[in-house]
């Protein structure tokens, strides 16, 4: 993760990272498309690599630190950083999808966790409330507020349904790189932390888990899992902090409309 302080934005470079953000949220509705039993997250990886290129982005998160592909794919226990691989996804399974896109010199990163076919009701709870983490995280990033209200919000709202907030791993300030400063954290006291201002662009990304919080990293070097192997639920906006509430970059418009029709 980046040190050192905020970079805040101009309306120039916003707008660069909202077109950014925007491609992600394509891509992530073309692989919406596509998710169901049989496929394979190495199949929906190529897809992502071949989309994003076409429309005039890079897939940022390819050999990003020597990561091997496109899209992170981390399907069930894995909480992040999932490697795309051969094994077919099957009824039942949840996937989390995170994409990096860089255009104009400038980041966008967003991720969506997928029902795989009909899913258990404890699943489809998980990712209710983990999306509703979110979307409570956003409406704190607020000019003045402070960091440790976004993660309160995502924290409580979790807890309260009996989840565990992965701590390990954090959001995140997006511009010219993908880990910028603030770290954005799932979880916190109200009112502790760095305040935000106005121009200041993080991805807000809650990992919430069906069981424990704790996690732990395969020997792939890669793929975060939790320690109970209890499934894990991922979603993330990049987002801008504004004086009267924060301004949503990417978008799950294109993404929820594919699914609703898959």
């Amino acid at each position: 993760m980046a040190a050192g302080k905020p970079v805040y934005k101009t309306e120039d470079e916003i707008e660069l990272i909202r077109e950014s953000s925007l491609l992600v949220g394509k891509t992530l509705a073309e692989l919406a498309k596509r998710v169901r039993p049989g496929v394979t997250t190495k199949e929906l990886d190529k897809v992502a690599d071949t989309f994003i290129r076409d429309h005039g982005g890079y897939p940022g998160f390819l050999g990003y630190n020597g990561y091997p592909n496109a899209i992170c794919a981390s399907v069930n226990q894995a909480v992040v950083h999932g490697l795309p691989g051969d094994a077919p996804l099957v009824e039942g399974d949840i996937v989390s999808l995170d994409i990096g896109v860089v255009k104009n010199g400038f980041w966008g990163d967003s991720a969506y966790t997928f029902g795989v076919g009909e899913i258990k009701p404890e699943l489809r709870q998980l990712l209710k409330v983990t999306k509703e983490c979110l979307m409570l995280g956003i409406e704190q990033a607020v000019a003045g507020k402070r960091i440790g209200d976004i993660g309160y919000a995502v924290q409580h709202h979790a807890e309260s349904h009996g989840f565990g907030v992965v701590k390990d791993l954090v959001g995140h300030g997006v511009g010219k790189n993908l880990h910028e400063a603030p770290e954005v954290p799932n979880f916190g006291r109200r009112g502790q932390g760095i305040q935000l201002m106005e121009g200041l662009v993080i991805a807000i990304e809650p990992m919430i888990n069906l069981g424990t919080r704790n996690v732990k990293q395969l020997k792939d070097g890669w793929t975060i899992v939790t320690a109970d192997q209890k499934p894990s639920a991922h979603f993330e906006h990049t987002i801008v902090v504004r004086k009267n509430g924060a301004e949503v970059l990417s978008s799950f418009e294109l993404i929820e409309k594919a699914e609703s029709l898959n």
